[in-house]
C-alpha cells in the first residue's frame, strides 16, 4: 500500500511564491508611478509655452492686419505714429510703427488693460525690411517687411514667431 501523504496534490501557493508575486507587483507599480510623476511634473511647462505662443501669434496677427503704408502718404516715413501701450487702440498705425513696441510688465489687450494671469509674460516686436522670392518673382525690401514677435514666459524662456507683410 502506498503512503497517501506522499501522493497528495498541492493546492494553492506557497509562502515564497506569494512574497515573490507581491515584490514583482510592487516594483512594477513603483515604476509606473515614477513615470506618471515625471509626466505630470512637466505638464505645466507645456501650458506655459502654449500660452506664450498664443500671445505671440495674437500680437503677430495684430501687426500683420495693419496697413503697410499710411493712407495719407504713398511713401510714409517710419515710425509714422510709434505704437505704445497707451495709443495702441486710439491711434492710426501702420506696420512699421510697431517696430520696437514692447510690453515689458505683462501682456495688455489693445485698450491697454492688463490681461489677468499674464502679468509675468512680456513681449517685444521687431519690424525690418525683407526681400522675398527670387528672379522675376522678387519682392523688394521696400515692399515687404518681416515681423518678429518675441514673448518671454515667467520662466525666462523666449518664444519667437515671425511673419511677413507686403504692400499689395
Amino acid at each position: 500500500m502506498l503512503n497517501s501523504s506522499r501522493h497528495r496534490q498541492q493546492s494553492g501557493a506557497s509562502m515564497i511564491e506569494l512574497i515573490l508575486f507581491i515584490m514583482i507587483i510592487s516594483i512594477a507599480l513603483a515604476g509606473i508611478l515614477l513615470v506618471m510623476n515625471a509626466v505630470t511634473g512637466r505638464s505645466a511647462d507645456t501650458l506655459i509655452r502654449k500660452q506664450a505662443l498664443a500671445i505671440a501669434d495674437s500680437l503677430l496677427e495684430e501687426v500683420e492686419l495693419q496697413d503697410f503704408i499710411s493712407a495719407s502718404s504713398a511713401s510714409a516715413t517710419c515710425p509714422h505714429n510709434q505704437v505704445t501701450t497707451a495709443n495702441r487702440a486710439s491711434g492710426y498705425h501702420i506696420v512699421c510703427d510697431y517696430n520696437g513696441f514692447t510690453m515689458p510688465t505683462g501682456i495688455t489687450d489693445v485698450s491697454g488693460n492688463a490681461v489677468p494671469g499674464l502679468g509675468s509674460y512680456n513681449a517685444t516686436v521687431a519690424v525690418a525690411g525683407a526681400a522675398l522670392g527670387s528672379g522675376a518673382a522678387t519682392i523688394a525690401a521696400g515692399s515687404a517687411v518681416q515681423i518678429t514677435v518675441t514673448v518671454t514666459d515667467p520662466q525666462g524662456k523666449a518664444v519667437q514667431v515671425s511673419g511677413y507683410r507686403t504692400a499689395y
